[in-house]
């Protein structure tokens, strides 16, 4: 008797992620059966301003009540700014699973606030109401709002580009070949920028692949460029993407 056939089997799936972000995302689609193709829409750079060398220092000497982070790419930044994690003296909210375990290996301590929902929206609703400042250490295209709603609510935001988000202009030559074949089943996008990205490298893509993303930011950016959402992942996770992917091809 042949072994039951998973809605991932034989699909190929393309990867937007950075590609030193990618490796879990592609390792859980190919232990589905699926075919991981790497197709890094962006790339992420570090951002060297004195702004954010001053606001580094200030967060060492607790001039700050809060840091948000809002990726691990933000983390990293930390790790690889800071003299170590007993310099991030302020209390800590971030955005998303992978930023928080990010900053439990980097820190050894949970995040004081991670809103129930994944997004910069849902972050400003939770944060509490108060006074002191705020470090909001975010890429350098993250949408404006946050820093308005913190204020609002009592916080003193200060905004610095943690990193560079870099465009490429094509994706790599296997992706290429799999999207003008048409045998591109699916593509998966993990931010608002990836679809910028993705978009701007590849233009007209044939075989209609489905399109699946991370979160409602996300899905609204890609309808903005004209895509079809088949699936929203909730929980905005690496798991809940893979999850709506088996979804929407389970349907067929």
């Amino acid at each position: 008797m042949s072994p039951r056939r998973r809605p991932l089997d034989g699909r190929t799936v393309l990867v937007t992620r950075p590609e030193e972000r990618s490796q879990h995302l592609a390792e859980l689609l190919r232990s589905r059966g699926a075919r991981a193709i790497a197709a890094p829409a962006i790339q992420i750079r570090p951002a060297r301003s004195a702004d954010l060398t001053r606001a580094l220092r200030e967060l060492s000497r607790g001039e700050f009540a809060w840091t948000l982070l809002t990726s691990p790419a933000t983390v990293a930044m930390l790790a690889e700014r800071l003299g170590g994690p007993g310099e991030v003296r302020a209390k800590v909210a971030c955005i998303g699973d992978g930023t928080a375990e990010a900053f439990r290996r980097y820190a050894g301590r949970d995040a004081d606030l991670m809103p129930p929902r994944f997004t910069t929206a849902a972050l400003a609703r939770s944060f509490p109401r108060g006074v002191g400042r705020v470090l909001c250490a975010r890429a350098d295209i993250a949408p404006e709002g946050l820093e308005e709603a913190l204020a609002a609510k009592g916080w003193t935001p200060t905004r610095v580009d943690a990193y560079r988000t870099v465009f490429p202009r094509t994706l790599p030559a296997e992706a290429l070949a799999a999207l003008a074949a048409g045998q591109v089943d699916a593509v998966t996008f993990t931010s608002a920028s990836t679809v910028r990205g993705f978009v701007g490298a590849v233009g007209t893509v044939r075989g209609q692949p489905k399109v699946v993303c991370i979160g409602p930011v996300t899905a609204r950016e890609a309808r903005d460029h004209g895509l079809v959402v088949h699936a929203v992942a909730n929980p905005h996770t690496t798991e809940g993407l893979v999850a709506a992917l088996e979804r929407v091809f389970a349907r067929r």
